[in-house]
């Protein structure tokens, strides 16, 4: 008995363990599950249009293998990793590091797809389960990329193990991470987790109150300006090639021969219609791009470029010489750009903000938007060979240094004069005022012991000459809450028609002690008690002071008694009056009671 007590308080303390990986393991499993079949779709889409092709060619130069070899290639490299290509004419490997950003768009869509979905269907569980729909996919992924990898070194187009082991794991992550952030609601504590990592002085810029709000609009400021920083550079890619539209038709009709490799050019075309728009951003900013090693195409001037294939893309790039004024038109994308981050900035600083924090939301932005286009900008361009074209596309630090400069020096004076506009448009910038309470009537009225409208020397509601809530010209009866012309009905004995009991009548001192002590007493303490009711009632408001209390009704008004058809000094009503007041004054004796019934 002792040797199983024994066990089961050894194993007491592994149960905690297994229900959590009982726990686990659904969404474990789930996660698993959708980052294989994401990489399974990614390599599938890409292995039929390749397939596609293949059939289509009339001149196949390889069987199914080498068309597999080649859709496994293309897949890694929509996942930014570089190939060397092998079966060059030197004999020499050459590498082949531009990737199409259209072509990344597909696994990143399918990553952050199965990650959202994994983290979804545990959204009941504790937030360990984000954390494990992300392991999950990642570790489903990975395997499968792994799996292409080794397929695809036995081809032609080589994956570089090393751009293999660092650039595709940390796409899958990331895209993987948005995807779980994406389910959850998109919190800002898990940005706050990211954000902790920075250094101590970078975190207390992002980390505080005000920094947030400042971040918060220059995020959506950098969004805006990239938006019209692409877009600017694909419209100007677009006017390019119509500008060349003779050269562009020729290239892509000399390139290949049939419909089958045409459609494929133009696949090609399309995949890459992304990078050309960020190169012709990078135009636009100044810095330019780069056909090979030492010949830069910008606005001010453009160097002779080495021989290039005829590519219909290629054929829209501007001529050889200095630029001319159609050539530096290309530079209001990014005054357009610059103008919008302020427009975003000032608009949102007219709420209050300073021209200080108004000049820092403008340089995040500006910082914000570099740091995407020089991402943009490195994945865009890379090298095609190992000679003049080692250098291919835009240098992504003098891009992003050029798209930082025209940020602050368009989008401050603008912001700037966004706030002052709108802030004269409202009567001036808002700034807190602190409230000032105003004396509240009531209290005052109480403090002073009278009511609105009553007269000094008199209680509180009442008027000279009368008793404690006594109407003017009333007597004993008003003040015992009788109407004028009639007597209480408690009072017994009372003539039809017999006019108001006047105070002023003759009253010996046992009725007036009576009275004092009785009814008059009750009277006059209920409505101390009232009057102790009504301060309790509004202390609370009286204490806030931002209570408002509504402005005191006027005094009722004063209406006259109407007059007894039989005047009060007639001997007959007078005695009636009297006989009623001493007997009501007066206890009435208990009756003795009765003696029990005997049988």
């Amino acid at each position: 008995m002792a040797v199983v007590i024994q066990m089961t308080a050894r194993r007491t303390p592994l149960s905690p363990l297994l229900a959590r990986l009982r726990d686990r393991t659904p969404g474990l499993a789930a996660g698993l599950l959708g980052g294989a079949v994401a990489a399974g779709l990614g390599l599938g889409s890409f292995a039929v249009l390749v397939i596609m092709l293949w059939i289509s060619s009339p001149y196949p130069d390889s069987g199914p293998g080498g068309a597999l070899h080649v859709a496994a290639a293309l897949w890694l490299l929509a996942h930014g990793v570089e190939l060397i290509r092998t079966d060059t004419l030197s004999g020499v490997p050459a590498p082949v590091g531009v990737t199409p950003l259209l072509l990344l768009a597909l696994p990143l869509w399918l990553v952050h797809r199965a990650a959202r979905d994994a983290a979804s269907e545990d959204e009941d569980s504790s937030a360990v389960s984000g954390r494990t729909a992300w392991a999950g996919v990642v570790l489903g992924y990975l395997p499968v990329a792994a799996a292409a990898a080794l397929y695809a070194s036995g081809g032609a187009l080589r994956p570089s193990w090393m751009w293999t082991c660092v650039c595709l794991p940390v796409l899958v992550m990331g895209a993987a991470g948005v995807g779980v952030w994406t389910a959850y609601g998109r919190p800002s504590d898990a940005v706050d987790g990211v954000l902790v990592l920075l250094p101590r002085g970078m975190r207390r810029l992002v980390l505080g109150a005000d920094a947030r709000a400042r971040l918060s609009v220059a995020a959506r400021a950098a969004a805006a300006g990239i938006s019209v920083l692409v877009g600017g550079g694909a419209a100007l890619l677009g006017v390019s090639l119509v500008a060349h539209g003779a050269a562009t038709r020729v290239s892509f009709l000399q390139l290949t021969e049939g419909w089958s490799g045409r459609f494929a050019v133009l696949l090609l075309c399309l995949a890459l219609v992304p990078n050309a728009a960020v190169w012709a951003a990078g135009y636009a900013v100044g810095p330019g791009f780069v056909l090979g090693a030492g010949h830069v195409v910008g606005p001010l001037s453009s160097d002779p470029a080495p021989m290039l294939p005829p590519f219909p893309l290629l054929a829209g790039v501007p001529e050889t010489g200095p630029g001319g004024p159609a050539h530096w038109a290309a530079g209001v994308v990014p005054v357009v750009a610059g103008a919008v981050v302020g427009w975003f900035v000032g608009r949102a600083s007219a709420a209050g903000w300073s021209r200080r924090r108004t000049a820092g939301a403008v340089c995040w932005a500006a910082v914000l938007c570099a740091g995407a286009v020089a991402l943009l900008a490195g994945l865009a361009g890379g090298p095609l060979g190992v000679g003049a074209l080692a250098r291919f596309g835009p240098v992504w630090w003098q891009v992003g240094g050029a798209v930082a400069g025209w940020i602050v020096g368009v989008g401050l004076p603008v912001a700037l004069a966004v706030r002052a506009w709108r802030g004269r448009s409202r009567g001036g910038p808002r700034q807190w005022v602190p409230s000032v309470p105003r004396p509240s009537r009531r209290k005052a009225t109480v403090a002073a012991g009278t009511a609105p409208g009553a007269s000094p020397g008199t209680g509180l509601g009442t008027s000279p000459g009368t008793g404690l809530g006594a109407a003017p010209g009333a007597g004993f009866g008003r003040a015992l809450g009788t109407a004028p012309g009639t007597v209480s009905e408690t009072t017994p004995g009372t003539a039809p028609g017999a006019g108001p009991v006047e105070a002023s009548g003759p009253q010996d001192d046992t009725h007036d002690q009576d009275d004092q002590d009785g009814t008059y007493a009750r009277h006059h303490q209920h409505d101390t008690y009232a009057g102790h009711d009504q301060d309790d009632k509004y202390a609370g408001h009286d204490q806030d002071d931002t209570y408002e209390p509504y402005d005191c009704l006027p005094a009722a008004p004063q209406t006259e008694p109407v007059p007894s058809p039989t005047p009060w000094y007639d001997d007959t009503s007078y005695e009636t009056r009297w006989a009623a007041l001493k007997e009501a004054a007066t206890p009435q004796e208990e009756s003795p009671e009765k003696p029990p019934p005997t049988d």
